[in-house]
């Protein structure tokens, strides 16, 4: 197994908000890991232009990935322009190939934003990709063997856009990061006000603090968590495994309810 971890999402926050403590608990057990999101942030403000909200956002994640000790990755999208096309793939396919994870962490498939829900499915296909020789990403980079492993984060609010109620399958217990976790979301800075006005999250870092302790009431263990659901292996891995609930088996506990209702036909 290639100790190394990616997350790709879509917006600045966004890792910080359901993914850092698991990324932080992996550096912990030695694990290389990588941060990148697909959008610069140019429309998260009220304050500044396109363009100077897009560089003061990317230097943020850059500050918070340092806090994290991750590898940062620059952004390769607009916000609302995330859109599922072969040009963004061979770009995050790049990266991938570039990490050559054996965990790849990203958005639910089914969020409350498209940009979520896309940068899900982009991040799918780049995976994918990743040992075919004929498919070019951009830049170049040589395909790799690894067996790589997709978890999907809570959606926001715990719920789909039609307000189904989501539990997650494995639920990894963040308490002991979660200071490092909130420093890292307390770089993004710009988004305090804008958050306040635009979604009513009052105190960003407060939210944050909220829905890791949601997660944790709902893992009926830990009092923060993050929550996640493994995509099916075809594809992906040669056989079905679950290296996060093995590396991390002494940080978290695998979901009874959420796997016997795999059990159900749909």
């Amino acid at each position: 197994m290639n100790k190394s971890a990616l997350a790709v999402f879509a917006h600045p926050d966004d890792i910080e908000f359901v993914a850092a403590g698991t990324l932080l608990l992996l550096k912990e057990q030695g694990w290389t890991i990588h941060y990148m999101n697909l959008s610069g942030g140019d429309l998260g403000s009220l304050e500044y232009d396109r363009e100077d909200t897009r560089r003061i956002r990317t230097q943020e994640g850059r500050d918070a990935a340092k806090i994290l000790g991750a590898t940062f990755h620059e952004p390769v999208c607009n916000d609302l322009q995330i859109l599922y096309s072969l040009e963004t793939i061979r770009k995050i396919a790049a990266v991938v190939r570039e990490a050559n994870p054996s965990i790849v962490l990203t958005h639910a498939l089914s969020d409350y934003m498209i940009d979520h829900e896309n940068t899900a499915r982009l991040t799918l296909s780049a995976a994918f990709v990743k040992g075919m020789t004929n498919y070019e990403t951009d830049p170049a980079r040589p395909a790799v063997e690894n067996d790589v492993t997709v978890y999907h984060a809570m959606p926001h609010g715990l719920q789909t856009p039609m307000r189904q109620q989501v539990r997650a399958g494995l639920y990894v217990n963040t308490t002991s990061v979660h200071s490092v976790k909130r420093e890292a979301l307390a770089e993004h800075q710009s988004q305090k006000n804008f958050l306040d006005v635009t979604q009513g999250m009052d105190s960003y870092l407060v939210a944050m603090d909220e829905f890791s302790h949601a997660v944790g009431t709902l893992s009926g263990n830990y009092q923060y968590a993050e929550g996640w659901r493994r995509h099916l292996h075809l594809g992906y891995s040669g056989t079905e495994q679950d290296p996060m609930a093995e590396v991390l088996k002494d940080y978290s506990h695998i979901d009874e309810i959420y796997e016997e209702s795999l059990k159900t036909p749909q």
